[in-house]
């Protein structure tokens, strides 16, 4: 990754974490959403089971029980006798999940109300003496631990009566306690018989769902608790709350105000959030710990189920309106909202989300985002993939072993969002670079490879080894003849559209027979095959590709001519020489740290150099050299066994068939008397090697007319000078 591109990526990976960091300090709406959704998954995969040692039952105004005592409300009579079953019973304190804010209407001070003054008169001498039913249910609840509801709202009635003290360790914690202006009380005869007062009030999370026990309310300056802590209250025997706030002995806030750290009551000291509630390990629903209300209506049932127990009195019809949703039932009845947070409380369960928990969200995504910016530029897509799935798992794990083990609420939720969001990111980014990158590579070797060979180098970049590697190529050396001649005949622009002419179509056939355009030398292109990707076909592609550029020459030939015989000038014929020769060679990115190319270096790169050379000697369009001829698979005459400078070892040079304009008829007349010939001429037989020069010039291949001018120009210096008796036939080429 370049410079500018590394810093294009910091920048990207700062952005995101920022970004990440910002959303869930603001805390939107959809991401407390997807934390409770979370925080509730925890609940449901391990839900608390039910502890029936535990001493809290229910007493269930059931649909069966209204179906056989009556509609609600009942008789404050029938209320009475069952508060008085289950004092009888052993019950230790019974709260009411339910509300008396009215006279009992059946009671028989209420039905004189509603009759005439004659009706009255003749009911009164019967109804003098007999008790209400309300005063009635006063003495039941006057006859053990009662504790009676009351619901705060936002009016302006009374305030509830004051059962229990409050003593304040501390800041003053009312600011941060959850406040009401007024409420609805019980019947004042019924609170006064009371021992205790309790809220019953939640207070939902924005998706209505109950997680949170507030501990204590408050009415103006008048603490309230709710009913399950007076509950708890009244069964211990305590009278009174100690609030314990910030800054308070043992408490550390370094001097500033946090609100509430804990309550305590009786033997029980609740820690707490700064607003005096906590959250609630709930249970499935359970009926073992319901008693059904008109079994104690009735008193038929079993004294254990109560004795030594904190009885609720609730219910869970539907048609009475209290059904509350927690984490994991959608419609729990109210009273047994009550009944699991008094047994959460009795059990001492801890579920707490630490003040720190953001803090330590947010150092995560830091850190481990940091971490992953900086590996993941240096792996592969796939890869980066399954790192950010493997940490996205781990953010989860994490938080689900920190709740099943601690009981501590950590939001796997932002955590997973903002990795995914950061690897996301990241690896677009890299992809972007990357596809540039093969952009840059297919532009850059688009001039010199052919289409399907960039294809397969974006596609496996391994296979180009940067830096050299040594392995067998197939070299091809093009020069135009005569270029001298021709350019001094042309101004510079007319030069240029020339070569441009003749080079780019010769260069898309190299390309089209899958070579590698290593340079373009003036007039000359020097091309390989065989790398940077495999061919194994190079020596034949590169033979192909020869054939096809003597045959588009003839084609260039023509359209020049009829260019120059158009614009009433010369026309003078374009011809080129190539020569072809394979081997091993050191082929890689060659040059500086400042500038280099992608180029072939080697002892055989310089013969096939000069094999383009000798054929300008042959007087051929296209001479290879020995390693080529074996792996082209075509019909080729051997040429010449010559001697380079620079090497020892003699090679052998051959033509193609396809090169000569010959058909199969004629090169198969001619090919016996050309091999004839030069087997005479190595035996040193002139008169032999004339001969069958004499044969192959009468199957007329015009193209072969210098070649065996030269050898019948050699066989004439030979024979005024004889070779030496050590010769081996073998021609030594002193220049190019």
């Amino acid at each position: 990754m370049s410079v500018k591109a590394g810093w294009a990526y910091v920048f990207l990976v700062a952005a995101v974490l920022l970004g990440a960091t910002a959303l869930r300090v603001a805390d939107p709406f959809f991401l407390q959403a997807l934390r409770l959704v979370a925080f509730d998954s925890y609940q449901r995969l391990e839900p608390q089971a039910y502890d029936p040692d535990l001493p809290v039952r229910i007493v269930d105004i059931d649909e069966a029980s209204l179906a056989e005592v009556g509609q609600w409300p009942w008789s404050r009579s029938t209320i009475a006798g069952m508060l008085q079953n289950l004092f009888a019973a052993g019950a230790v304190t019974v709260a009411f999940d339910v509300l008396f804010t009215e006279p009992d209407q059946t009671s028989p001070e209420q039905v004189v109300k509603r009759l005439t003054p004659e009706e009255a008169a003749l009911l009164e001498p019967i109804l003098v003496n007999r008790p209400g039913h309300d005063a009635m249910l006063a003495q039941a609840i006057g006859l053990g631990p009662t504790v009676l509801a009351t619901v705060l709202n936002g009016g302006e009635t009374g305030r509830p009566p004051s059962k229990a003290g409050f003593a304040i360790a501390g800041d003053d914690p009312l600011p941060f306690i959850p406040a009401f202006s007024g409420n609805v009380n019980n019947l004042p005869g019924l609170e006064e018989a009371a021992s205790g007062i309790g809220s019953i009030n939640w207070i939902p999370d924005r998706d209505q769902v109950v997680r949170r026990l507030p501990l204590v309310y408050r009415q103006g300056d008048q603490l309230v608790p709710t009913l399950a802590m007076e509950t708890l209250r009244v069964a211990q025997g305590a009278s009174t709350y100690i609030l314990k706030a910030s800054n308070a002995s043992g408490e550390t806030a370094f001097g500033a105000s946090t609100g509430l750290n804990n309550i305590k009551v009786g033997d029980l000291e609740i820690p707490t959030n700064a607003d005096g509630g906590l959250l609630l390990q709930f249970r499935p629903s359970n009926p073992a710990a319901f008693i059904p209300a008109r079994s104690v209506v009735s008193g038929d049932f079993d004294p254990n189920a109560v004795a030594g127990r904190i009885v609720l009195v609730g219910s869970s019809a539907a048609g009475l309106n209290d059904l509350q949703a927690t984490p994991i039932d959608a419609a729990l009845p109210g009273v047994e909202v009550q009944a699991q947070a008094i047994e959460h409380l009795i059990a001492g369960r801890s579920l707490t989300r630490p003040d720190h928990a953001l803090a330590l969200e947010l150092l995560f995504v830091l850190v481990a985002g940091v971490i992953l910016a900086f590996f993941l530029p240096r792996i592969s897509a796939g890869a980066s993939a399954l790192i950010g799935a493997v940490a996205i798992a781990g953010v989860f794990i994490g938080g689900w072993a920190s709740y099943l083990y601690a009981g501590l609420l950590l939001d796997p939720t932002y955590p997973a969002l903002a990795i995914f969001a950061l690897v996301g990111s990241a690896t677009l980014y890299i992809y972007r670079r990357v596809e540039q990158q093969r952009g840059e590579v297919r532009r850059a070797f688009g001039h010199y490879v052919s289409p399907d060979v960039v294809d397969e180098l974006i596609a496996n970049p391994d296979r180009l080894e940067l830096g050299g590697e040594v392995r067998e190529l197939t070299l091809l050396f093009c020069d135009v003849r005569n270029f001298t001649s021709i350019s001094e005949r042309m101004t510079a622009h007319e030069l240029t559209q020339f070569i441009n002419g003749l080079l780019s179509p010769l260069s898309e056939i190299i390309l089209k027979h899958r070579g590698t355009i290593d340079k373009y030398m003036g007039d000359a292109i020097m091309a390989f095959w065989n790398a940077p990707i495999d061919d194994p076909a190079h020596a034949r592609n590169a033979s192909l590709a020869a054939m096809e550029m003597a045959t588009k020459m003839a084609e260039l030939n023509r359209d020049w001519q009829a260019e120059a015989e158009a614009a009433g000038r010369p026309y003078h014929p374009v011809a080129i020489g190539i020569g072809i020769n394979t081997g091993n060679c050191c082929v890689g990115n060659l040059g500086s740290t400042i500038r280099f190319d992608y180029s072939a270096i080697g002892d055989d790169v310089n013969l096939a150099s000069r094999v383009e050379g000798l054929s300008k000697v042959y007087g051929l369009t296209i001479v290879i050299g020995e390693s080529t001829f074996a792996g082209v698979g075509e019909p080729a005459l051997e040429l010449d066994l010559i001697r380079v400078k620079g090497r020892s070892q003699p090679s052998r040079l051959y033509t193609l068939q396809g090169a000569l304009g010959v058909s199969d008829e004629q090169f198969a007349r001619l090919q016996p008397s050309h091999e004839a010939m030069l087997a005479a001429y190595r035996a040193r037989d002139w008169d032999g090697a004339d001969a069958a020069i004499a044969t192959c010039r009468s199957v007329e291949v015009p193209a072969l007319d210098k070649y065996y001018e030269l050898y019948a120009s050699r066989i004439a210096v030979w024979r005024q000078n004889p070779p030496p008796t050590d010769w081996d036939g073998v021609f030594t080429a002193t220049e190019k």
